[in-house]
């Protein structure tokens, strides 16, 4: 049965739900797992029940402002301090052994992750007793990190749905994007950006906030002094993926992570080359984490997990599937046997811009270069991260470069592998060598099987567009359009080309990761 309380914190009371194990609170105390949610606690009641049924008591909380808890909802603002004072809420009750396990997905993973890395001089003395176990799924680390790519260009598509839905109001609407571009198709084309709020038709306050948050990583630079145990969750497709691996990375206790070809839904959003051994009880995996860290012996120290590579059966050890070096392999000639289709020379014109949800590739247009290999001769199992080099020039001094690697089988079908941003500030006309970043890969590339790679100066509507004029996107009203040219021996693709591996490599989830 779901009991409900209200939390006393810092001048709100935050709605919680309580759903103890079957045998009651007479049986207990129990340890207990701590979701805080913005998206309505409610939502998580089977969640709340598989749980309590394994043991724990389910503990879900609407975060400040949201659904049944009052204050004001400012997200990120008070995620912190409101989750310490839940956590030692929970220690005080007569059902709880004082053990907790903090646990959630996207935003409700950093709840989590900041009752181990709060700053532990604020007024709750935030890190004073950090849960027992935490588990972050798909973690979403902050506003500026969600908000732009690690290059600094704005996910324009993604923050507009997500403010949409969920910002400046305690309830949620999740496809008020979509209803309004079915109205406006339009809609994200209009500048600036910042008025979207006049588009949408109602306040969005919090909106310009959005973009002038600086990107702190905090929790990530917190990471290496947390001694808790972790569980990380990702998905290669999820655009927080390299989020996932850095908090993996540099975490200071114990590690364990599990990497599949997801999205940000994970298994019920399978990405390109997801087979069913891949679409797991994420559920039932992490609650047998959280029992074996709550009852048996400390967890190993060090980093571990698996990773599935997609157009395979199998999972990867995380260590060796995640740290696999690049090889370069240059866009023409080489070992890829890369030819250019088109545009060493092309236009980047932001009032036309080359669109994210198009995978079509006409060499006849002049808005890209397009760089495609003869077919693979082999199957290539690329694992680890990917990044491409560029020796390129434009003629405006501001200007977004972005690669899209396209995989294209024998019958012509395309599915997405890769894309990366990076963004340059540089006098007209000079030629320099631009990095990008192209995030972790986990995929097979089957024998016959072309790569195509697209070079384009937007990616318009997953990122805003540039407007070549030095202002910033967000804000800018005009646009002007950008010649580009590349040297295309100076272009390459670093790609992490894992070695052959015995068909029995890690045939299922390794058994460590439920310690």
């Amino acid at each position: 049965m779901t009991r409900t309380v209200r939390i006393p914190v810092d001048g709100a009371l935050l709605a919680t739900d309580i759903q103890l194990p079957p045998a009651g609170p007479a049986a207990g105390p129990y340890p207990a797992v701590v979701i805080r949610t913005p998206y309505g606690r409610r939502a998580h009641r089977g969640e709340a029940r598989a749980w309590a049924a394994r043991g724990f008591a389910a503990v879900v909380q609407d975060v400040r402002g949201r659904y049944g808890s009052g204050g004001r909802w400012r997200p990120y603002a008070h995620e912190p301090t409101d989750g310490a004072a839940t956590l030692r809420w929970v220690r005080a009750r007569p059902w709880s052994d004082g053990r907790i396990v903090a646990a959630g997905s996207s935003y409700a993973a950093y709840c989590a992750l900041v009752t181990v890395v709060g700053d532990p001089g604020g007024p709750d003395g935030c890190a004073a007793r950090p849960p027992d176990a935490v588990v972050a799924a798909v973690p979403a680390l902050g506003t500026a990190e969600t908000a732009r790519d690690p290059s600094g260009v704005e996910r324009l598509l993604g923050r507009a749905g997500w403010w949409a839905a969920h910002g400046d109001r305690p309830d949620s609407d999740p496809d008020a994007l979509d209803r309004r571009l079915g109205h406006d198709p339009g809609l994200l084309t209009h500048l600036p950006v910042t008025d979207l709020p006049a588009r949408l038709g109602r306040a969005l306050p919090s909106w310009p906030g959005v973009w002038d948050a600086p990107r702190a990583d905090a929790v990530v630079r917190r990471a290496p002094a947390a001694r808790t145990p972790l569980l990380a969750i990702g998905g290669t497709h999820d655009p927080f993926a390299a989020d996932t691996l850095a908090l993996w990375r540099t975490w200071g206790g114990p590690a364990r992570l599990v990497l599949g070809p997801w999205g940000h839904r994970l298994t019920r959003d399978p990405g390109p080359g997801a087979r069913p051994e891949h679409r797991v009880d994420l559920g039932a995996l992490t609650c047998a984490w959280a029992r074996a860290v709550c009852d048996g012996p400390p967890p190993l120290p060090g980093r571990d997990g698996a990773v599935a590579v997609a157009g395979t059966p199998y999972w990867y050890p995380a260590a060796v599937a995640v740290d696999t070096p690049t090889r370069r392999f240059p866009l023409t000639g080489g070992p890829l046997d890369g030819a250019l289709l088109t545009g060493g020379t092309f236009h980047a014109d932001p009032a036309a811009p080359v669109r994210s949800d198009e995978l079509r590739a006409d060499p006849d247009r002049a808005d890209r270069a397009l760089f495609v290999t003869a077919p693979l001769t082999r199957d290539t199992d690329l694992v680890g991260s990917a990044a491409a080099e560029l020796r390129a020039r434009a003629d405006t001094p501001a200007a977004d470069w972005f690669v899209r690697i396209v995989a294209v089988d024998p019958h012509g079908r395309a599915e997405p592998v890769a894309v990366g941003s990076a963004r340059t500030a540089r006098p007209p006309g000079t030629w320099s060598t631009v990095t990008v970043p192209l995030g972790p890969l986990a995929r097979r590339i089957p024998a016959g099987t072309r790569l195509r790679t697209e070079i384009t100066g937007h990616h318009f509507p997953a990122h805003a567009r540039n407007p070549h004029t030095g202002q910033d996107p967000v804000t800018a009203t005009r646009l002007l359009p950008s010649r580009r040219a590349l040297r295309a021996d100076g272009c390459a693709l670093l790609l992490p080309v894992a070695p052959p591996r015995p068909a029995d490599t890690v045939p299922d989830l390794p058994q460590e990761l439920r310690r």
